[in-house]
């Protein structure tokens, strides 16, 4: 029998203990806000979005003070980031953003320039009304977008 006062295997430190040192990569990117959510967060390390230390992460790595985070963005960007903290519940994103610094170099003016040229409006809107492509609509365009 066990003392009531003695710590027993897999008992979670109290709050006033020692700072936290590691903690999972999903929940740091979650609450360092660098993704909306958790599930968002696990998606990008599963998907090899995202690396520490230039080696590609899985969800349940851990991440300390002092590594270096290369996080793909949209369209290719590199979004790169070095740890300093690590907390395990959600801050105000004010503070969340003292979690991490971010060391991602500015567009250089020609990036800047192609992102504004290369914008993807997305598909072309149908007519209000129109009906949507039949069959041989839908060939007819697979045909047009390989040439």
């Amino acid at each position: 029998m066990t003392s009531p006062t003695r710590a027993r295997p897999g008992d979670r430190p109290e709050h006033g203990d020692a700072p936290l040192q590691r903690i999972r990569l999903d929940v740091w990117l979650d609450v360092a806000c660098l993704f909306k959510t958790r599930s968002e967060a696990q998606r990008a390390c599963r998907g090899g979005k995202v690396d520490v230390n230039d080696q590609r992460a899985k969800p349940h790595r851990t991440v300390q003070a002092g590594d270096r985070l290369a996080i793909t963005r949209t369209q290719g960007r590199k979004q790169l980031v070095v740890v300093r903290s690590a907390a395990e519940h959600h801050l105000p994103k004010a503070e969340a953003r003292t979690l991490y610094e971010d060391v991602t170099p500015p567009l250089t003016e020609a990036e800047r320039e192609m992102r504004r040229l290369g914008h993807d409006p997305g598909p072309p809107a149908r007519p209000r009304g129109a009906k949507a492509p039949d069959a041989r609509d839908r060939r007819a365009l697979r045909r047009l977008k390989r040439s």
